[in-house]
């Protein structure tokens, strides 16, 4: 399966065929996109009406190519695509990538094509992945082969998802905030290779040490566990499973015609595996921020850091609801905290420092919080007040991240007023939230991965 999959994410070369002259089409998209990406390998669009298209040679057709590419990319319309994959195969191409919609999503008579498609490239001893695909990418090659707007920075998330509109908008809010990718697959309908087999892949690849996953149905249950066993010991695997409500179910049938599976199974499935389910797709880039840029804790207990009372309430909430603790604060740090603090301020925790807060007493705070061996993990806390200093708390928090080994997450509640800080703790790559139960979730969702690790040690 690497082997095949190799063919997909580390191409010596690509046959676009349907390349277009068209900006508007997409066509010309992935051929432009592979070349803004700057892909190392070999291009040849394929298209019997031109010449060139972006400076590159065109070709009639797949048999005219010089060489047989590692992976060709259909754009074709539908009618179209059993004739091409054909020719692919009678050509010694093995691995297809399908953008064209028009399959088992349409209805009955879309699905029947799509087993001729399946029938047609076993014969060929053809791999595919779609049809109805964005696309995929691997950054460490300059690849991006996708009709996305959004090209993201290389880092090391891998990401499948059976939906492709909403994983390019993952791919447009990575970017936003840094946060890059190592591999990224558009598995649209799933035809031959699955989530299954990309998960898989992601879980040996050197490049990638953490994986996320959009899935609408299950197909293979039972090797998802198997493999997700595997991979979860050594990298995390986040995934929102949707389509668990009757009209959620029908929606996601309509879309990829994903199959239902029942919500009690699934998450009963993933804790067995290891898999950090997101409920949401808040909760899914919540969870990617803290386990790229976090260390795993200890335990349980946490301590809030803030600068207001109700916010620290909030907080201290949400601790209780995820399951955690929220942390008895050592007698050596609480009197190291009635020392350095104003007589008013709380030095339980929560440890409110009250709404006159500069950045040097949330250094004072955090550094003697941060080293206290019954805190477990940390949530610093801001809110805009008149002598608030955002962005010089922010790279307090930024050097206390970096100094040790607990995990250290920020909430910094407002609007434009700490929009610049928050962008401040993203470059230093501290996971920042506007609100501290989206900062609770993904703290719990940390721990109990480190929990499993402990565990299965």
């Amino acid at each position: 399966m690497t082997v095949e999959l190799d063919r997909f994410f580390a191409p010596a070369g690509i046959a676009v065929v349907g390349a277009s002259r068209s900006p508007e089409k997409l066509g010309y998209v992935l051929l432009d996109n592979l070349q803004r990406a700057r892909y190392q390998g070999r291009l040849y669009p394929v298209n019997p009406n031109a010449e060139r298209i972006l400076g590159l040679e065109c070709f009639a057709n797949v048999s005219a190519l010089p060489e047989p590419p590692d992976l060709a990319i259909l754009t074709v319309p539908a009618r179209a695509v059993l004739q091409v994959v054909d020719e692919c195969g009678n050509a010694g191409i093995r691995a297809v990538l399908i953008i064209t919609a028009g399959f088992r999503e349409t209805g009955a008579a879309g699905a029947g094509t799509e087993q001729e498609l399946l029938a047609l490239a076993r014969r060929h001893g053809i791999r595919i992945i779609g049809p109805n695909s964005v696309g995929i990418i691997n950054t460490e090659i300059g690849m991006n082969a996708t009709f996305a707007e959004t090209a993201p920075f290389q880092y090391e998330i891998g990401m499948f998802s059976q939906s492709g509109a909403l994983a390019t908008a993952i791919l447009d809010w990575a970017r936003s905030i840094g946060l890059g990718f190592s591999k990224f697959a558009s598995l649209g309908n799933m035809v031959d290779l699955t989530d299954v087999d990309v998960l898989d892949y992601l879980g040996g690849d050197p490049a990638t040490k953490m994986i996320v996953g959009y899935l609408e149905g299950i197909t293979e249950g039972r090797r998802l566990m198997d493999v997700a066993r595997r991979i979860t010991p050594a990298k995390p695997v986040i995934v929102v499973k949707v389509g668990v409500t009757e009209s959620g179910v029908r929606a996601a049938s309509s879309h990829t015609g994903a199959l239902a599976t029942r919500d009690a199974v699934v998450d009963a499935a993933f804790r067995q595996a290891g898999i950090i389910r997101a409920a949401t797709m808040d909760e899914l880039f919540d969870y990617a921020l803290a386990f790229a840029y976090a260390p795993l804790p200890a335990g349980p207990r946490v301590a809030v850091v803030t600068n207001a009372g109700g916010p620290g309430v909030m907080a201290c909430d949400a601790i209780e609801r995820a399951r955690l603790v929220v942390a008895e604060l050592s007698g050596q740090t609480t009197q190291v905290l009635r020392a350095r603090l104003p007589q008013a301020a709380a030095i339980a925790n929560p440890i409110d420092l009250l709404g006159d807060s500069g950045a040097d007493r949330y250094q004072a705070v955090l550094e003697v919080v941060c080293s206290d061996p019954s805190v477990d993990a940390v949530i610093a806390m801001l809110t805009p007040q008149r002598v608030t200093e955002p962005e010089r708390t922010a790279r307090v928090i930024s050097y206390m991240a970096r100094e040790q080994q607990k995990p250290l997450l920020g909430v910094f509640m407002g609007g434009g007023a700490v929009s610049r800080a928050r962008e401040m703790l993203d470059e230093a790559r501290v996971p920042v939230y506007p609100y501290p139960e989206r900062a609770v979730r993904a703290l719990a969702a940390l721990t109990r991965y480190g929990a499993y690790r402990r565990d299965i040690a």
